[in-house]
């Protein structure tokens, strides 16, 4: 017997929080176009909430990204995309250690054996280094290496954060980086990537990892080439812990979401970065 269309499309609404991303998405898609059509009626009420509704549910990247841009530059409306995606955006950063030759990723720099908040280390030609904090303003919690150390090359750094869990459970690290990396949850490898520049995006890797109950901790090492083209210029990663359908898992105590300013590079780098 055949289907009937109408009929399937009335189940469709249906699966907005279905555990399968396909079938979430088409009843994302249908949010969106109800959400669009009541702005062009001027029922701009009803269309805040139809998509926050949208938001709640949307997994995919593009859906996101359409539903924010209609809440905040159709219906004027803060929309907290790092806590959506559960983007973690405190972190402790420290660096430059050397890269010369690429033969930074092999290394192994004094965070990848211990971890010593108020130490410092020889750096990158012997200068003494120590760990800094850094919150991150980019809607899509991009932790940008060059705002605390400037436009560098050949050089590696890290970032560390403690994330801390409400019960024990199975999740994954997803991470979006264009340089060499390597990332440890709760003092192991998990994964790394010994190359450079071929793209960034969202979840470009995803790491499946067992939370513990309360504390855990996360070290990422990004090692930065000696390429000086423009698109060469990004040092940065970014990180979100979630569950496999990509619906975020929030740290019992996330901080808040810093607010967006204009930070400025040090040394220039926005001019580098132009």
């Amino acid at each position: 017997s055949k289907i009937d269309p109408a009929a399937a499309e009335a189940l469709v609404p249906g699966f907005l929080n279905d555990p399968s991303t396909e079938l979430r998405r088409d009843a994302v898609a249908l949010l969106i176009t109800e959400g669009k059509s009541q702005i062009e009626k001027a029922d701009n009420p009803s269309a805040i909430a139809t998509f926050r509704k949208a938001l709640d549910s949307a997994r995919d990247v593009d859906q996101i990204q359409d539903i924010a841009k209609q809440l905040s530059e159709k219906l004027e409306q803060e929309v907290d995309l790092p806590r959506h995606f559960g983007f973690l955006t405190h972190w402790k950063m420290i660096g430059p250690f050397d890269n010369t030759g690429r033969e930074g990723f092999a290394s192994v720099f004094p965070p990848e054996t211990e971890i010593k908040l108020d130490a410092t280390y020889p750096g990158k030609e012997g200068k003494q280094v120590g760990w800094q904090p850094f919150a991150s303003t980019d809607e899509y919690g991009k932790i940008d290496f060059n705002l605390p150390f400037g436009p560098l090359k050949e050089v590696t750094g890290y970032a560390y954060t403690e994330y801390t869990a409400a019960e024990a459970r199975p999740a994954e690290l997803r991470l979006g980086c264009k340089d060499a990396w390597k990332v440890w949850f709760n003092g192991e490898l998990v994964f790394g990537r010994d190359e450079y520049h071929r793209g960034q995006r969202i979840d470009q890797y995803k790491m499946p990892v067992q939370l513990k109950e309360g504390k855990n901790t996360i070290l990422v090492k990004a090692c930065q080439n000696e390429q000086t083209q423009d698109w060469t210029v990004e040092w940065e990663f970014q990180l979100r812990v979630c569950d496999a359908t990509g619906t975020a898992i929030l740290a019992t105590d996330r901080p808040e979401t810093p607010k967006k300013e204009a930070p400025k590079r040090r040394g220039g780098a926005d001019a580098a970065a132009k």
